[in-house]
């Protein structure tokens, strides 16, 4: 899930269910394609990890809980502590721990990266079968298991770029065909280019 706040200037966000708005704070669910301009916009943008801490809040059922809670941000100054101030705003007390073996699957993908990563291999060493993983993974991160692999691998490479890695040595890391998939993959989901999302990006 993408939170997004502005805190001067405009920002206008378009997507295919409501159209194009001119935003203050606003919660993207995952999976919703979207597109954003900006017009001399200060601001933050906050991608929650679905296995992270507040799990389970990008159910579909609670969108609408959150985007209305969304408007807590406009109070918290945008610094430094931002991003655990956003998360300590939104994260409800209501939402529920994800199942232990989703926990231990996306701390697996998280460590294998850089090598295929099937989901019935997950399966098989959280003693799980295949169909219910992938069933965990869409109803409690509210994202299927490929999908969590690639927003798994895109981070292992921002953080090797970060650490002063090359492009294609982030790609190779991450488990990504060459530099060019890699900046695709960027591309995709930030619509930004690799370069630039490692200069903005701070992991929490």
């Amino acid at each position: 899930m993408q939170l997004l706040v502005v805190g001067s200037g405009r920002v206008i966000v378009t997507d295919e269910r409501r159209g194009e708005r001119n935003v203050a704070a606003v919660a993207i669910p995952p999976g919703v394609q979207h597109a954003m301009r900006s017009e001399n916009a200060f601001g933050a943008a906050i991608y929650l990890d679905p296995a992270s801490r507040g799990a389970g809040v990008t159910a579909q059922d609670q969108v609408a809980d959150w985007e209305s809670k969304a408007d807590l941000l406009l109070s918290a100054p945008i610094d430094e502590e931002f991003p655990e101030t956003a998360l300590t705003l939104l994260t409800s007390s209501r939402a529920a721990d994800p199942h232990p073996a989703l926990r231990q699957a996306a701390d697996l993908v998280h460590q294998g990266t850089v090598g295929p990563l099937r989901l019935a291999d997950v399966a098989a060493q959280v003693r799980m079968s295949p169909s219910r993983l992938g069933h965990l993974f869409s109803e409690q991160l509210g994202l299927p298991f490929t999908a969590y692999v690639r927003w798994a691998r895109l981070r292992a490479a921002m953080e090797t770029v970060q650490k002063g890695g090359s492009l294609t040595e982030a790609a190779h890391a991450a488990g990504f065909t060459d530099s060019s998939h890699l900046t695709r993959v960027t591309h995709a989901m930030f619509g930004l280019p690799p370069s630039a999302l490692a200069r903005a990006v701070r992991w929490e």
